[in-house]
């Protein structure tokens, strides 16, 4: 049994089309890692109504193709536990580098130039400071 099979049932008479892409994404996933199952999706892109519809379901395969090769994860388990059962690698903050090689140049960090400068709605119908006394 593959590990779409365990996560989904393959027995369903309808889908809705979220259930569909999130179906075809996991089959993406799964192809990627060795366990392609062609038939579920091809069931997957009949039930589909409408062309629109038939290519959502081809991009999200596409997507669950593309994110399972690049996944940095040499396992395959982890893999797919992140990217279709939803589990989330937490990293403790005090690892994540804030000084030193590791952190982002100086030129790719946030400068002043982004930040909203305070204005005044009324200066631009002020009098101008050169004819003041």
């Amino acid at each position: 049994m593959s590990r779409y099979e365990r996560e989904f049932d393959t027995g369903w008479d309808s889908l809705e089309k979220d259930d569909a892409t999130t179906r075809a994404y996991a089959i993406g996933v799964a192809e990627r890692l060795g366990e392609g199952n062609r038939d579920e999706l091809e069931a997957i892109y009949a039930e589909m109504d409408s062309a629109y519809h038939r290519s959502m379901v081809e991009l999200a395969y596409e997507e669950g193709r593309n994110e399972a090769k690049a996944a940095a994860d040499p396992d395959d388990d982890a893999v797919w536990a992140e990217l279709v059962q939803g589990e989330t690698t937490v990293v403790d903050p005090d690892d994540i580098p804030e000084r030193g090689r590791d952190r982002l140049p100086d030129a790719l960090d946030s400068g002043e130039l982004l930040d909203r400068q305070e204005v005044d709605s009324t200066e631009a119908v002020d009098r101008p400071d050169f004819l003041d006394r």
